[in-house]
């Protein structure tokens, strides 16, 4: 008995030592086991942290590509926008040359002969025709009906002369290439040297007992006039011009039967100037005088004809 349980004891402690004996073999791998999981565990959140990095990197790219997208959709329509204004500046450079090209004849044809002067000294010289006949204190009286009661013509003859100053090129602002001059001009016009005189132009005067002996009376008129005038097409060797207005005294002679000699008036006119050759002009007007009655006398009238110019 003693024998079997010391054997017992032998086998128990022989399976207790194999069971220590293998739990000491195993512990080491039961160890390393616990470090692959935790090592297999961190790569697992290192891979996610690797891939919440990429979708950031992924859209953080597609919104850069995004924006340059629009970059360039920006840029093709600001270089559109660019070919349409260098169109619209192209176009614009063909109208201005076309332009030139019209121009530039005209330019030609005046070229260094007209020197666009703002003054003009002109001498004039025609036709004059009054609307009525005259009388006067030495002609035709019914004041002094005695001796001769003689009348001049209605038609006759002018000359005279005045001066163009330039006060505007463009009429203020309101018309281009439209010049308003201040005309300043005198005329003498005359309708008879032989017209037979009355009692008071007699010799000796009938008034005294003298006989039938008239002198020659001439009559005529002096006129001088202050109006503005507006020539237009400045730059052209023709430039029509108007008077639509203007202020005349009229000094008339013989004077009436009143002894008056001073009439006031106001003168309308329209001409056209020509540039011949650097500042020297021609040209042709047509004036009209329209004058009150003054003391039984009718100055009113009109005068035709030419005038030569000089500019400076």
């Amino acid at each position: 008995m003693k024998y079997l349980s010391r054997n017992k004891k032998l086998t128990v402690n022989f399976l207790a030592g194999s069971l220590l004996a293998a739990s000491a073999m195993a512990a080491p791998q039961v160890v390393a086991g616990e470090a692959a999981a935790e090592r297999i565990r961190q790569l697992e959140q290192s891979l996610q942290a690797i891939q919440v990095e990429l979708q950031r990197m992924k859209s953080e790219s597609a919104q850069a590509a995004q924006k340059v997208k629009s970059i360039e959709q920006t840029a093709t329509q600001t270089e559109q926008k660019i070919n349409q204004t260098e169109k619209k500046i192209n176009s614009l450079e063909e109208r201005k040359d076309a332009l030139a090209e019209k121009v530039d004849p005209l330019t030609q044809r005046i070229g260094t002969d007209i020197t666009e002067k703002t003054r003009m000294l002109h001498f004039r010289g025609g036709f004059t025709h009054q609307m009525n006949q005259r009388n006067g204190s030495s002609i035709q009286s019914i004041v002094a009906p005695v001796g001769a009661q003689d009348q001049a013509g209605q038609d006759g003859w002018y000359v005279g002369a005045g001066i163009d100053w330039g006060l505007t090129r463009d009429m203020w602002g309101f018309m281009p290439r439209t010049t308003v001059f201040a005309e300043l001009m005198f005329e003498y016009k005359q309708f008879g040297n032989h017209v037979q005189g009355n009692a008071l132009a007699n010799a000796p005067t009938m008034l005294a007992g003298g006989s039938l002996n008239p002198i020659n009376v001439t009559v005529s008129q002096f006129t001088l006039t202050a109006s503005p005038k507006i020539k237009f097409f400045e730059g052209s060797k023709i430039r029509p011009w108007i008077i639509p207005a203007g202020l005349a005294i009229h000094v008339m002679s013989p004077t009436s039967e009143a002894i008056t000699y001073l009439a006031p008036g106001i003168q309308f006119g329209a001409g056209v100037d020509y540039n011949i050759w650097k500042d020297f002009f021609i040209g042709i007007d047509g004036r009209y005088q329209l004058v009150n009655k003054t003391d039984g006398v009718n100055l009113s009238g009109m005068t035709a004809g030419g005038y030569v110019g000089i500019g400076f």
